[in-house]
């Protein structure tokens, strides 16, 4: 049958039965992209490697172990919102064969907020070790140049707006203010005087100043730990007296301790004029801290910091954290980290000034393992030219590929700004973005050595 246009078509369309065409559908799904990821993955193993299982009791749930991890997978390949993908999930017999689903047609998956209820169970049982190791062992028989690795750090932004001192008060303020006016009417507590609403006509004219001068960014930033200062007083007295402890829940405990936090911050920065330490940039998040990138175009970032390591054109998370860290200070790390993956001893390496570091130098000596550092001292004249080709190559190959993956990665699979909304999920959201563009190139190298067999 040839492919026609619905629009052409009178009264009802009679589709081919889905059990009849199986074979044939399974066969175009293998054949694309997202089946070329399908087939690069250890399910079974990945599985174990997330301790998931059925559980006997309860209700069943509509995906399967493997399933729930393929859905992680195919939000990355697909690149839209929790929404959009249930959606299109509904109605893609592909991204069905993908997920181990199968939708009839007249049903549909209306729980939208599944996708983050599996994020969030698979977030909890995230071990990157013992996953990229189930990986790294899967996909080594389609990788070479095994004794050469690159090795680079880069910063997965959150998506965050810009963070100011008085954006983090106001924002602190108002939460406050609307948990102490409803504790207040539950429990029988008059409201404090305060005049919120006169702040409020005051933040929003500051906020919508094009230019934000001293002058008047000073006495509102002063008002707001004041006000701040107020309300937590009032809200931790309704607290006590009452004995909330075990009834307030943990999200309102966790939010209520950063902002007492951001108090203390602020209080600390604006009347002794201190830098802050582990700032809070986020009522919401507050595991996330600045990160100083020192960039032309953005000096600093917010998410979390990757280092990773390259072989053979496939990336692994060598080290991931939330606080910024000197990557210089890895490269024996991520040497060994490497080998454990691999089973191969390193030769080469290629890394930026950065790594150059004293202990480097002797660390890569003693191993005899090639870099492309700049010598330091004369050079000498014994092997100049070969020694400046070699550089030149190792460079060449980390500007290209490595520095490459760090914006495909963002660009393409939904690595750009991270919308998870807790440490874990943020973590298992870059976990699955970058394995899933490392899915893709395996599984094309699987093709093309099966159309040089065939």
């Amino acid at each position: 049958m040839k492919i026609q246009r619905i629009s052409g078509f009178q009264g009802q369309i009679p589709f081919t039965n889905f059990i009849s065409s199986y074979d044939g559908y399974r066969k175009c799904f293998l054949e694309s992209d997202l089946g070329r990821i399908y087939e690069s993955i250890p399910w079974e193993k990945l599985t174990k490697a997330f301790n998931l299982r059925d559980y006997n009791k309860g209700p069943e749930s509509i995906f399967s172990p493997q399933g729930k991890i393929a859905l992680m997978f195919l939000k990355h390949y697909a690149c839209v919102s929790d929404h959009k993908l249930i959606e299109q999930l509904n109605g893609n017999i592909y991204y069905q064969f993908f997920c181990d689903i199968h939708i009839p047609p007249g049903e549909s998956i209306k729980n939208f907020k599944i996708v983050s209820e599996i994020r969030t169970q698979l977030g909890e049982l995230l071990n990157i070790d013992k996953a990229q190791k189930v990986l790294a062992t899967a996909w080594l028989p389609f990788m070479e140049n095994l004794s050469s690795i690159t090795c680079d750090a880069t910063c997965y932004e959150s998506y965050l707006r810009y963070p100011t001192d008085v954006k983090l008060l106001w924002e602190s303020v108002r939460w406050t203010y609307l948990k102490l006016k409803k504790l207040s009417r539950q429990y029988g507590y008059k409201m404090p005087r305060s005049r919120y609403k006169k702040w409020v006509i005051r933040y929003s004219s500051y906020s919508k100043m094009r230019r934000k001068t001293t002058k008047k960014r000073i006495p509102l930033t002063r008002a707001l730990i004041a006000l701040l200062a107020k309300f937590n007083e009032a809200i931790t007295h309704i607290e006590v007296t009452e004995n909330l402890e075990d009834v307030l829940s943990n999200r309102y405990k966790n939010r209520r301790s950063a902002i007492q936090k951001i108090y203390a911050q602020q209080y600390e920065k604006f009347h002794n004029e201190k830098p802050i330490k582990d700032r809070i940039v986020s009522i919401d998040r507050p595991y996330i801290r600045p990160i100083v990138r020192g960039k032309e175009t953005k000096k600093v970032e917010f998410g979390a910091k990757v280092h990773k390591l390259q072989i053979d054109g496939i990336g692994f998370i060598e080290h991931l954290n939330f606080n910024a860290f000197h990557e210089g200070i890895r490269l024996e790390k991520t040497i060994s980290k490497a080998q454990e993956l691999t089973k191969t001893k390193v030769k080469m390496v290629g890394a930026d000034a950065i790594y150059a570091t004293n202990d480097n130098r002797k660390y890569v000596s003693k191993e005899n393992i090639k870099t492309d550092f700049k010598r330091k001292g004369k050079p000498s004249a014994k092997h100049k030219d070969h020694y400046k080709q070699l550089a030149k190559m190792i460079t060449k190959e980390r500007a290209s590929k490595l520095e490459g993956s760090f914006g495909t990665d963002k660009e393409y699979y939904l690595l750009n700004r991270i919308k998870a909304r807790t440490e874990k999920t943020e973590m298992l959201w870059i976990f699955f973005g970058i394995h899933t563009s490392n899915a893709l190139n395996i599984g094309r190298r699987i093709q093309q050595r099966k159309q040089k067999a065939a």
